[in-house]
């Protein structure tokens, strides 16, 4: 099996994640169904269906954490430096329209573009690995071709 780059923070999250699922969340649904079969004929009950469905997408949840986590290869990206790569946070100028943004480049499970994670296996960042900072990137992007200047490369 291929391993899953992924930062620490990411694998935190996930860890806490899956706690929270396995500690909380199966216990209450658990409860919850319990307390549907009290109701009675189970073929119409809506809230028994309703919890078992809710089971059956935390029970899901819960086993692909676990394969994700178990395939994690965790990487520090404070111990990178240089040219860009998995981990690192890239300052871009958009040459068309000068407007700046920031991304650090994280796996897949953890990508999250509205707060600057970047996907390590979308057309950006795969544009922008092993650039160095003043290169130009050429990326198509579904919106269209974009250019962009590598300003800053950071490895925190």
């Amino acid at each position: 099996m291929e391993k899953i780059p992924m930062t620490r923070r990411g694998h935190a999250a996930l860890e806490a994640e899956l706690k929270q699922l396995k500690s909380e969340e199966r216990p209450a649904i658990i409860r919850a169904i319990a307390e549907a079969r009290e109701h009675g004929d189970l073929s119409e009950n809506a809230e028994y269906h309703s919890a078992k469905e809710k089971q059956s997408f935390i029970e899901g949840r819960i086993k692909e954490l676990e394969g994700v986590i178990g395939l994690a290869e965790v990487i520090d990206p404070a111990k990178h430096s240089g040219s860009i790569k998995f981990g690192a946070t890239v300052t871009v100028v958009d040459e068309d329209t000068d407007e700046e943004r920031t991304w650090q480049i994280v796996g897949e499970h953890e990508a999250d573009i509205e707060n600057g994670l970047l996907n390590i296996k979308s057309p950006i960042a795969r544009a922008l690995i092993g650039k160095d900072e003043g290169d130009s990137v050429e990326v198509r992007t579904p919106g269209g071709e974009r250019s962009y200047e590598v300003l800053k490369i950071e490895y925190i």
